[in-house]
């Protein structure tokens, strides 16, 4: 006999399920363990980042059971048009319920770049628009650490642009940021058909590097060797004349006389004519050399600052190279100190000192960059943003501190990769670090703890999943999550199929949630303690409902306090009814007019309707 459909025979109604069907419901479910059925109270969600009326925003959230709310006020404008009141009667109505708040502050760009580049001014005006929002979320929870999400970008593309390929992750372009010039240059792979070589976009960076240095360092040389020459020609002359028995010991005083501000006419008239002639020549060679020297001497000034500096960077890398600068500036101060340059020989002195230096500029294992990766430039001025942000809060609130959590924005952005985030951190911390040190007086060991405690990662799923449109799965998805385990302190949840920021509850896309969770767990996140806020806007708006209930079925929550089951994704649609399942898919007025009990027949079938006969059915309009 062949078998029949299970859920034809014992279903009555199509859309809805009485809980016979042992498979239904999985679909709705990420399949995970029971290590990671959340209770329903871990989870979040975010208040309507539309309006400015977030006290009756977090209320409406608080009515749906939810026991943490993240107040959003992710545009400026919107952030700047929420009464001050409105915090702390925001945190007298947390209390009231017994609930946590979190806060997503406005996505500004922390770096200060914007459409005309980078400048500082920029960085800290939006340092100061981000520290006001700190100040103000710290009154939802003024007697402890709240959470604030800022992005690590808000408006750069993504500067290292990277490809999932067979052969592994590959860099197909680079953004590179010239500091000195303020501009920005797209470094892609190069074929070289001279050597037959092709070059990745960080091969290529390295040359055109390497290049820049060698034509500065050449340009150096080259003004040096146009001043010596020029001064040791007449020179050359005048020493060649002395076995004649010329004097060249009066055009030489003669030039000292013309350079300390004498007559230049009275004092030529004093010397020989054929004296006057070498005078002549030794003052305009001589102050053309000297405009060449002092000239390479400015610039060598600047060589050595840039690359003294650039080395410092380099921490133990570039050590060796330090230590040799610092040997060549000794002997330089040292040189110079004494130096008469109302003698043209010392002139020369002064020249061959130059020379030395680039000799020791050329030889340096870590040379300065021209052009720097764009990352590392904004990595440096957003970490100096968060860093400062991190440190007033610690001065002003002490314990009771905000957590200054940078979220990963939409993966084609900028810094939106794990390791750009991990490093973000890492660098806020160590000038969080140096700030305590410096200006607190705090040890080592109590900067330490406290940038651990107060500067971290708020990870968004959703947006490392929209690296799947460039080439990435699963395992490399998965990878992302470790890079930054170890500093997650928040964690934002919306489901996409990795192409477009549609923010679905989880569960209805395709992001590995297990394998995100098991990273986690494995670096050594405590998943119970981390806030996990549901971020659906997309979802919000054509359904008009808070995902909670889909967001518990995704995770097999337990439907009871005990943490037993029965789960929610075994339970939620057993209850059994013609709207369950989907919902509602056909209008009230028919089913309110024309299919529920004898009230509403015709009349002469002993119901109440009028006008209408028995045959007449439903009205087409």
């Amino acid at each position: 006999m062949a078998k029949e459909n299970y859920n034809e025979r014992v279903n009555f109604y199509e859309g809805a399920d009485y809980g016979f069907d042992p498979n239904y419901g999985k679909e709705f479910s990420l399949g995970l363990s029971k290590e990671y059925k959340f209770s329903p109270g871990q989870f979040g969600f975010t208040t309507d980042p539309r309006t400015a009326n977030q006290v009756a925003a977090v209320s409406q959230k608080l009515n749906t059971g939810a026991k943490t709310i993240e107040v959003t006020a992710i545009t400026a404008s919107q952030l700047e048009t929420i009464p001050k009141q409105h915090f702390k009667e925001m945190e007298r109505l947390k209390k009231l319920v017994g609930a946590d708040l979190t806060f997503h502050g406005p996505i500004v760009e922390p770096s200060g770049w914007g459409e005309g580049g980078w400048s500082e001014t920029a960085r800290q005006g939006n340092e100061r628009q981000m520290w006001s929002a700190v100040e103000r979320a710290q009154q939802l929870e003024s007697k402890g650490n709240i959470v604030v999400t800022f992005h690590s970008t808000a408006s750069l593309p993504e500067m290292d642009t990277r490809l999932m390929t067979p052969k592994g992750e590959q860099t197909t372009e680079i953004i590179a940021y010239d500091e000195r010039a303020m501009q920005a240059t797209r470094i892609k792979p190069k074929e070289n058909k001279l050597l037959n070589e092709k070059l990745t976009p960080e091969m290529e960076l390295d040359r055109m590097n390497k290049e820049s240095w060698f034509k500065e360092l050449t340009h150096l040389t080259f003004n040096t060797r146009q001043g010596t020459q020029a001064i040791e020609r007449p020179l050359r002359e005048i020493g060649a004349r002395e076995e004649e028995g010329f004097d060249s010991k009066q055009v030489l005083e003669f030039y000292k006389k013309f350079k300390q501000g004498e007559d230049f006419q009275e004092s030529l008239n004093t010397l020989k004519p054929e004296a006057q002639k070498f005078a002549k020549d030794l003052i305009n060679n001589a102050n053309f050399g000297e405009v060449y020297i002092r000239d390479s001497y400015n610039d060598l000034q600047d060589k050595f600052s840039k690359a003294f500096v650039a080395i410092e960077k380099f921490g133990d890398k570039g050590k060796k190279d330090l230590e040799k600068l610092k040997v060549y500036r000794e002997e330089l101060q040292k040189a110079v100190k004494d130096i008469d340059f109302n003698d043209p020989t010392n002139l020369l002195k002064l020249g061959e000192e130059v020379q030395r230096g680039v000799n020791v500029l050329s030889t340096l294992a870590t040379p300065p960059q021209a052009l720097r990766p764009m990352s590392e430039f904004i990595t440096d001025k957003s970490s100096e943003s968060f860093a400062n942000i991190a440190i007033n809060a610690y001065k002003k609130f002490k314990d009771n501190a905000p957590i200054i959590s940078i979220e990963n924005p939409p993966a084609g952005g900028g810094l939106s990769h794990g390791e750009d985030l991990r490093k973000l951190v890492d660098e806020t911390r160590k000038k969080f670090e140096q700030k305590a040190v410096d200006d607190l007086g705090l040890s080592e060991r109590e900067a330490r703890e406290q940038a651990e405690k107060l500067i971290g990662v708020t990870w968004d799923v959703g947006h490392i999943n929209m690296l799947r449109k460039f080439g990435y799965e699963d395992k490399h998805l998965e990878k992302q999550t470790e890079e930054v385990a170890g500093v997650i302190k928040h964690i934002h949840l919306s489901d996409n199929f990795g192409y477009e920021h549609t923010e679905l509850p989880m569960g209805m896309g395709n992001v590995p949630m297990k394998g995100h969770l098991e990273a986690m767990k494995k670096y050594g996140v405590q998943l119970d303690k981390v806030k996990k806020i549901v971020e659906t806007g997309n979802w919000f708006e054509p359904f008009k409902i808070t995902p909670m209930r889909e967001t518990l079925v995704a995770f097999g929550s337990p439907l009871y306090s005990m943490q037993m089951a029965p789960y929610w994704n075994q339970a939620s649609h057993a209850s059994g009814g013609y709207f369950s399942g989907y919902g509602r898919v056909l209008p009230d007025q028919h089913f309110s007019l024309y299919g529920a009990g004898f009230a509403n027949l015709p009349t002469e079938l002993g119901g109440q309707v009028q006008g209408r006969s028995r045959a007449s059915g439903a009205p087409i309009e």
